[in-house]
């Protein structure tokens, strides 16, 4: 059975973003996702400090850069089946090793310094068995859960 919910976006204090999940969705408590411009423009971005002040499953949208922003991703396990249906969303690993599963074409194994783009409309998802540290290029409408969330039994 495939179920597909809309994520449900909500202040966060600071003036921010944080996704908050629609009731449909399984309890999941583990994805941190910050949609507020952390650092702006004409700021450092201190990647390091932001990767030891957080736990897996963080997201933090680092800056803005035209109509695209830059997210800071601290993953281990496995992120839900999702996709994006206007736009497409680069990964590039900094440290650790990611999987990422493309429906239909098999799993992608990127590991330090190697990136992937996965087009608009891809059904994918993230894996990682260890904490692994990833930048996301992305256009500034995505919503980073997906458009539609399969849930796969």
């Amino acid at each position: 059975m495939v179920a597909c919910v809309r994520p449900v976006v909500a202040s966060v204090q600071g003036g921010g973003r944080r996704i908050a999940h629609d009731h449909a969705m399984p309890s999941d408590d583990r994805y941190d996702t910050r949609l507020d411009d952390k650092y702006g423009q004409l700021t450092v971005i201190d990647i390091p400090a932001e990767v030891r002040a957080h736990a897996p499953w963080f997201n933090q949208t680092l800056t803005r850069v035209n109509d695209a922003v830059v997210r800071l991703g601290i993953i281990q396990g496995e992120y839900h089946w999702h996709k994006h249906d206007r736009e497409d969303e680069c990964f590039i690993v900094l440290d650790g090793e990611l999987s990422l599963d493309i429906e239909g074409q098999g799993t992608v194994v990127l590991t330090r310094h190697l990136g992937y783009t996965v087009p608009h409309g891809v059904v994918h998802r993230t894996r990682a068995r260890d904490k692994t540290i990833i930048l996301m290029v992305e256009a500034a409408t995505v919503t980073p859960t997906g458009d539609g969330i399969a849930l796969r039994a």
